[in-house]
């Protein structure tokens, strides 16, 4: 699918305030829906490219021969999600701002799971 249609889906999860394909390297957004007043997704793309490149500098810190599978921030109204993508090269990652109070966490880290296995780049 493409990055358009994955972030129509994405948008389709129950609580979903806003939604991002993100390249961490450069910090630039490849496609945003949904965010407005209160969620800057701009913003957003390049403040959560800072805590991929942290925590995938850690991991290499410790010699960990592992990936991350997903990342979640805890606010107290939201959940945010960032989810490295499996891509050709390694840069880009999900991003999923969800009202905790509509949303089901584990229904959206389904769904964001089901939208990158069939997301094409």
């Amino acid at each position: 699918m493409s990055i358009e249609t994955a972030l129509k889906e994405a948008m389709a999860i129950e609580g979903a305030i806003g939604v991002a394909v993100v390249d961490y390297e450069s910090g630039m957004s490849l496609g945003t829906l949904g965010g407005g007043q209160g969620l800057d997704l701009e913003v957003a793309a390049a403040g959560n490219t800072e805590v991929v490149r942290a925590k995938t500098r850690t991991l290499a810190t410790l010699g960990m021969n592992d990936s991350i599978e997903d990342i979640l921030i805890t606010l107290g109204e939201q959940y945010h999600l960032i989810r490295p993508l499996n891509s050709s090269d390694g840069s880009l990652f999900l991003y999923l701002a969800l009202d905790r109070s509509r949303g089901n966490l584990a229904l959206a880290r389904h769904s964001l799971k089901r939208i990158e296995a069939t997301l094409e780049i």
